[in-house]
């Protein structure tokens, strides 16, 4: 079994690698701050980001598969990252109320033994439901929208102002599988022959 490095601290990316490949795999936080970067979409902007966590961690390893996402969602053309304050946060689910967002996940695989590095996008689309004041300011008060982008999240409480998603609902969690299993199979890695 070849080493597999999360590059992550999201819990939600860690529950869904672990779906995946079980526990085979170690998480090594990167040290990359995300910074919005000039004349890039956000599919361009989260593939760079992913990058760059990839290539931090790296920097600590001699050999393994490191695996790197950034996850944001995009409402009109504005990318909504994590609120972090309950002020943002309704901001953000007003804005999203009643609207389909994307939600767009940088994925980045870097295989150190073979020196290959694979980076895609995925984009999902969610519709979200019109949400009253009450609803709003009763989601914002449960503290779930502080670190979630777009200050929603999808596999908690926030699951009930989703009407609808359309593509991979894994990666509306943080962490796109089927992508990612297919990235890893073109790395020689199958994920039906991990234990």
């Amino acid at each position: 079994m070849r080493r597999i490095i999360l590059a992550s601290a999201s819990p939600r990316r860690k529950e869904l690698l672990k779906q995946l490949i079980g526990d085979n795999f170690e998480v090594f936080v990167s040290s990359y701050e995300e910074k919005p970067l000039q004349g890039l979409s956000p599919e361009a902007l989260l593939i760079r980001h992913s990058v760059e966590k990839a290539r931090d961690v790296a920097k600590r390893f001699d050999s393994g598969i490191i695996i790197a996402a950034d996850t944001s969602v995009l409402c009109e053309g504005e990318v909504l990252g994590k609120p972090h304050t309950p002020e943002r946060a309704t901001e953000m689910l007003e804005k999203i109320s009643g609207k389909t967002v994307q939600v767009i996940t940088g994925l980045t695989v870097l295989d150190m033994d073979r020196g290959e590095e694979i980076s895609e996008s995925e984009l999902t689309d969610v519709r979200m439901k019109k949400m009253s004041e009450e609803e709003i300011s009763a989601y914002v008060r449960t503290g779930e929208p502080l670190d979630k982008a777009g200050a929603f999240g999808i596999q908690d409480k926030g699951a009930v102002l989703v009407e609808r998603v359309e593509g991979d609902f894994f990666n509306v969690v943080g962490l796109p599988l089927f992508r990612l299993g297919r990235i890893l199979e073109m790395l020689g890695v199958s994920v039906f022959e991990v234990n």
